[in-house]
């Protein structure tokens, strides 16, 4: 079995990161494709048998206006941690149709999170994962909308780092051995202007991507799915108990509780 992440780019000119590790967790591939065609022949040798698929991409997306359901519930968790989601719709000319859901039927792939298939796509969210897996407070700033380049490779190292010490966690990921990551991690540890760090961004929340499709079919009853296959979804590792927001704790520290 595969688990192949998507970081995909919802505009057709920008370039969507591309990973996949293998039934043991090991990295097998990761990069960048462009058009959905490259997308297609990046992933078509993991997708002969079983396979699932972590898009970080709208897949469903069928209400005219405003938030999707899903994503109303999952902001009510996640916002407070400054991983909320932006609303979702057809009235977005991106998603009418949503290029995900046009990808996962061009790859006979199910998007139904609760499919019993053995090739299935899941909407996975990047930002949710790194909140949930590694208990973080609040996002890391390694995203474009940073101005500082500094800043943003010292969080994306920083992700890089917590993405290695998955070999320990429980399903294990293992990235180290593999040349293109380490190539990677090199590229994101050299930059120093923010066109470089663009490039290397898409690729590591692909491995991401990667692994919350391990993580859910290794441990379902760990993960969280707001919404549901018809009116479209997120699914992510479920919050820890007890996990609280940068906000919040700053808060109580003031006050002394």
């Amino acid at each position: 079995m595969h688990f192949v992440g998507l970081d995909l780019a919802w505009g057709r000119r920008n370039r969507t990161g591309v990973a996949v590790a293998d039934d043991a967790g090991r990295l097998v591939r990761v990069g960048t494709a462009l058009s959905d065609d490259d997308i297609a022949a990046a992933v078509a040798p993991y997708l002969d048998g079983p396979c699932v698929v972590g898009i970080d991409a709208p897949i469903i997306v069928n209400n005219p206006t405003g938030f999707r359901p899903g994503e109303t519930r999952y902001n009510r968790d996640f916002a407070p941690f400054e991983a909320g989601a932006q609303p979702t719709n057809r009235g977005n000319r991106l998603f009418d149709p949503p290029r995900a859901g046009v990808l996962c039927e061009r790859l006979g792939l199910d998007p139904d999170p609760n499919s019993p298939t053995d090739r299935r796509a899941l909407e996975v969210y990047p930002h949710a994962a790194t909140i949930a897996l590694f208990r973080l407070p609040r996002t890391l700033k390694y995203k474009r909308r940073s101005k500082d380049a500094a800043g943003r490779r010292t969080e994306l190292l920083r992700l890089v780092a917590l993405i290695e010490g998955l070999e320990h966690a429980d399903p294990p990921l293992r990235v180290r051995d593999h040349p293109a990551w380490l190539e990677l991690r090199g590229h994101i540890a050299a930059a120093e202007r923010a066109a470089a760090l663009n490039a290397c961004e898409d690729p590591v929340d692909a491995v991401l991507c990667a692994y919350v499709a391990l993580y859910f079919a290794r441990r379902p009853d760990d993960v969280t799915v707001y919404g549901d296959g018809e009116q479209g979804y997120i699914v992510t590792p479920a919050l820890p108990p007890g996990l609280v927001p940068a906000n919040r704790a700053s808060r109580r520290g003031a006050s002394g509780r």
